[in-house]
């Protein structure tokens, strides 16, 4: 399972998510720890949540290992439980291994599971976000190093939602990346979707003159609403969403 605990990039997305009309709280199984805001303290109920996805995940880790370490898509098994075939077929979309998109499933999971008990989701990964509100919603773009840093919103309406916006970079966190990119977020109606295609198309990033693409490819995926490219100083976007500069 990845590692997200420790991850200050975690900390930093965390700053800048702070609905003031929900309740905000962290749930922690094991290396998942996710914040999360809902109508009320849902912590119990996001914990419970958390342990019996990581749990379908990790027996099928131990059925078939290469599930873990593959970087290379593996077949669809349609008899494997909902999150991990969920993982393998966006692992197929994105032409990734399907462990590229776990921070994305349980963040999308979990949520969907605490729609039961709040009308208002927002739950956070690593970085990774799944969001279901009755409301416009602004996610800001943390890209390490970059002048852009926190200077770029993505906009989610309410008629997008329920919605995943992830991020992968090749310069923040200890996520597994073989680009030089500062961000890469990827909307998508699937949050393990986004996180999977984020990962390949950061891997895509070496430098600017990659953006164009990088877009280009993206814009060749199913399912894909949007995504923003940061390195440097120079950005390039493509979908649609709504991106604007930060106040």
């Amino acid at each position: 399972m990845k590692r997200t605990s420790t991850d200050y990039r975690e900390r930093i997305y965390r700053r800048h998510l702070s609905p003031s009309h929900l309740v905000t709280f962290e749930a922690c199984v094991k290396e998942t720890d996710l914040w999360i805001a809902a109508e009320s303290y849902l912590k119990s109920e996001a914990q419970e949540a958390i342990f019996f996805y990581r749990r379908q995940i990790e027996e099928y880790i131990k059925e078939k290992p290469l599930f873990l370490t593959s970087l290379s898509p593996l077949p669809y098994d349609p008899i494997a439980p909902e999150i991990v075939r969920t993982m393998l077929r966006a692992g197929i979309e994105a032409s990734v291994g399907p462990m590229a998109a776990v921070a994305g499933a349980i963040a999308e999971f979990v949520g969907r599971e605490l729609r039961r008990f709040s009308r208002e989701v927002i739950v956070e990964n690593g970085g990774d976000i799944y969001i279901d509100c009755q409301r416009e919603t602004k996610v800001g773009i943390y890209a390490g190093e970059s002048p852009l840093s926190n200077r770029l919103n993505i906009t989610i309406k309410k008629e997008h939602m329920p919605v995943g916006v992830c991020t992968s970079s090749g310069t923040v966190g200890h996520s597994l990346s073989f680009g030089k990119a500062d961000a890469v977020s990827v909307i998508s109606k699937s949050a393990a979707l986004a996180d999977a295609v984020a990962s390949y198309l950061g891997n895509m990033v070496k430098d600017r003159k990659d953006i164009t693409k990088t877009l280009n490819e993206a814009k060749k995926i199913e399912g894909i609403m949007g995504v923003v490219v940061v390195i440097g100083d120079a950005v390039g976007m493509w979908g649609d969403v709504l991106i604007e500069w930060a106040l």
